[in-house]
């Protein structure tokens, strides 16, 4: 934790005015925000689904059409944003007030936990007191979460994507924070294992009463790497979640897969790709929901 605290001042469990430290974080918090646009957040609830990989490619397709866009790292613990974008790895630049954060494919902001680590190798290591660790990691994680929110200059966005971790609860301490967050796109792929974890997150973004945009069905499929057809992966499933549109299917492409794992999402070098051409398909669909919201 020593490598956070550098950066980030969490607020002092022992001070008496506890209400009063977090009524100035939220205040702080909103100011930071006033010139974003637009919040939404990408969620799947289950991991290996390819929400990271979608979140990188839907930010710089919206940052390469002309808008100003940022990305929030909200998986703490398996940070990969930073990597995925192609933010280059060096000391953030701290000021007395804010920390400017990572510029990774097509200009797209980012701020990532990966990017306070010594080295690509270091795991988020959480230090604290031995008894109840699992209640004090987890405000710690919360805080953080609101220090990135509130302490990173995000400058003027059009749009703030945060890209949350695995578990169905990860969608709360987001609403927390962001009680207005505009929606959540749900990312699944067709199986009936993840149409079942990912439907307990659906319920929980429901239970909060967060807007969904709708679903992506990642891995729709397999593309022949020499034919480029597209085959089947998994066996058909159902007809989706009832009453959420679906946004689009990307299919499994492995040379896509493998630019986005170098950093540099494969939508810039292959947008008339089937993949490609779903997640710009995804895009128009999420400023048209977001166009919808304004009227």
């Amino acid at each position: 934790m020593k490598k956070i605290r550098n950066y980030f001042d969490l607020p002092d469990a022992t001070a008496s005015d506890i209400a009063g430290q977090l009524a100035a974080l939220t205040r702080r918090l909103e100011r930071n925000l006033e010139s974003v646009k637009r919040i939404f957040a990408v969620m799947s609830g289950k991991g290996g689904v390819g929400k990271s990989f979608v979140t990188a490619n839907l930010a710089t397709v919206l940052a390469r059409e002309g808008l100003a866009v940022g990305v929030l790292d909200a998986d703490l613990n398996g940070p990969c944003m930073a990597r995925l974008l192609g933010a280059e790895r060096k000391p953030l630049r701290v000021t007395r007030d804010d920390v400017q954060p990572g510029v990774g494919a097509a200009g797209v902001k980012v701020m990532s936990m990966d990017l306070l680590l010594a080295a690509p190798s270091a795991p988020v290591e959480w230090t604290g007191p031995a008894s109840d660790s699992f209640v004090w990691r987890g405000t710690v994680e919360a805080n953080t979460l609101r220090q990135f929110l509130s302490d990173t200059a995000w400058g003027e966005l059009d749009y703030l994507i945060l890209d949350v971790a695995p578990g169905t609860d990860r969608i709360s301490p987001i609403h927390d924070l962001l009680p207005g967050l505009g929606g959540v796109i749900i990312v699944t792929v067709p199986t009936t294992l993840s149409h079942y974890i990912v439907g307990k997150s659906l319920t929980m973004a429901r239970q909060l009463d967060i807007p969904i945009i709708g679903y992506v069905e990642n891995m729709k499929g397999y593309v022949c790497p020499s034919c480029e057809s597209v085959g089947p992966l998994f066996q058909p499933q159902g007809s989706g979640f009832e009453g959420v549109a679906r946004l689009g299917e990307i299919p499994f492409d492995p040379k896509f897969g493998a630019e986005t794992d170098r950093g540099r999402p494969a939508v810039l070098q292959r947008p008339d790709s089937v993949a490609g051409r779903e997640i710009l398909k995804i895009t128009v669909a999420v400023r048209e929901y977001f166009e919808e919201r304004r009227r």
